[in-house]
């Protein structure tokens, strides 16, 4: 079997209405320890900077995942989701809920069944917060550092200064109906290299950069063992293995993400909200 794939990676606007979905005035950015989001209360986190929600998201007939997802709709009423915690297992009751437990867990149940959960434990005080950049983290107060974040298990997007690192995966979608995970992996290998992965049940072969040239010959570095990269706040992205490129939009003025899409592109898209 032959695959011919080709890497693209434009800057793509999309245009938003002015409209907040899902994100009342009053909806809080914060869950404490013993607390939960209900489905069937339409539960909500919202970021201080009302960019970004958090809660349970409709994705099928009484199907749903815990996500993260820009607050403003898109101009056709859809909302862009940025995270999701249970992709590939959605609850599927109104019975679910997502809870900080007091002894430190993230657990997402569906009918009192565990379907996800942080494997997090402790004894100091925690609370849940989404914070303005997106990440939604976990925080020990005395200590004021995280026990867990979203950053560091994204699904296919990366938002500006989250970092990819040698543990970080992207993995597309099936279909833009379908957001369980898809075919085509955004990684490093273990030659230090960024790469794009194609693999079914039937074929599993690198794409980008080309497999059969030298890592100098496509332009990259593999003598870097610290395997990171980022997109930067003025659409700069920068990696280790020396790949890098800025959008034509470059500034600090609009949201921006990098998202892992369908087709096995890498592209990021742009806010605007001016149309």
């Amino acid at each position: 079997m032959h695959l011919l794939l080709v890497f693209l990676l434009p800057l793509i606007t999309l245009h938003y209405s002015t409209q907040v979905a899902n994100a009342s005035s009053f909806s809080p950015s914060v869950l404490t320890q013993g607390s939960s989001l209900f489905v069937k209360k339409n539960d909500h986190l919202v970021s201080p900077n009302r960019v970004f929600t958090a809660g349970f998201h409709k994705i099928g007939q009484n199907a749903y995942c815990f996500a993260i997802w820009f607050s403003k709709p898109m101009y056709d009423g859809k909302l862009t989701l940025v995270w999701m915690a249970n992709r590939d297992t959605p609850v599927n009751g109104q019975r679910s809920r997502f809870s900080l437990s007091k002894t430190g867990n993230l657990v997402l149940t569906d009918v009192g069944k565990g379907i996800w959960m942080s494997n997090t434990q402790t004894t100091s005080r925690l609370q849940l917060q989404l914070l303005d950049s997106g990440n939604l983290v976990l925080t020990q107060l005395e200590k004021k550092s995280y026990l867990w974040q979203s950053f560091s298990f994204p699904t296919d997007t990366l938002l500006p200064n989250q970092p990819f690192t040698k543990d970080t995966v992207l993995v597309s979608s099936r279909s833009s109906t379908n957001l369980s995970s898809g075919f085509y992996k955004l990684y490093f290998g273990n030659d230090n290299v960024i790469r794009l992965l194609y693999s079914n049940n039937e074929v599993t072969s690198v794409y980008w950069p080309q497999p059969w040239l030298l890592s100098w010959q496509a332009g990259r570095s593999p003598y870097n063992n610290s395997r990171n990269a980022f997109l930067d706040l003025k659409g700069c992205f920068q990696s280790t293995d020396d790949f890098k490129f800025t959008t034509i939009d470059h500034g600090v003025s609009l949201q921006r993400r990098l998202t892992l899409d369908v087709d096995g592109n890498i592209r990021v898209y742009s806010l605007n909200e001016k149309r």
